[in-house]
C-alpha cells in the first residue's frame, strides 16, 4: 500500500492537509465567539459553516476539544464550554 505525502495530497477543493489545518484554526476562533455569545453551537452548524468539508470539520472539533470545550457525542451533538 502506498502512502500519500501529506504536503501534496489534495483534499476537497484541491487543498493540502496543512491548508485544511489552517482553515480549521481560523474557523475555531469564529466558533469560540459563537459559543461565548450563545452558550453552544450545533454540529450541523459547524458542518454547514465549513461547507461540508469533512476534514476541516473533524479538525475543528479536535481543536475545540483541545481548547477546553465539550464537543458532545452522538446523543448530544453540540459544542459547549465545560461547566
Amino acid at each position: 500500500m502506498s502512502s500519500c505525502d501529506r504536503r501534496t495530497r489534495a483534499y476537497k477543493n484541491g487543498k493540502t492537509f496543512d491548508q485544511c489545518k489552517e482553515i480549521a484554526e481560523k474557523k475555531n476562533t469564529e466558533f469560540q465567539q459563537v459559543i461565548s455569545a450563545n452558550g453552544k453551537i450545533l454540529w450541523t452548524e459547524i458542518l454547514e459553516n465549513v461547507d461540508h468539508d469533512e476534514l476541516v470539520y473533524k479538525l475543528t472539533l479536535k481543536y475545540l476539544r483541545r481548547d477546553g470545550f465539550d464537543i458532545g457525542n452522538h446523543k448530544i451533538p453540540e459544542v459547549k464550554p465545560f461547566t
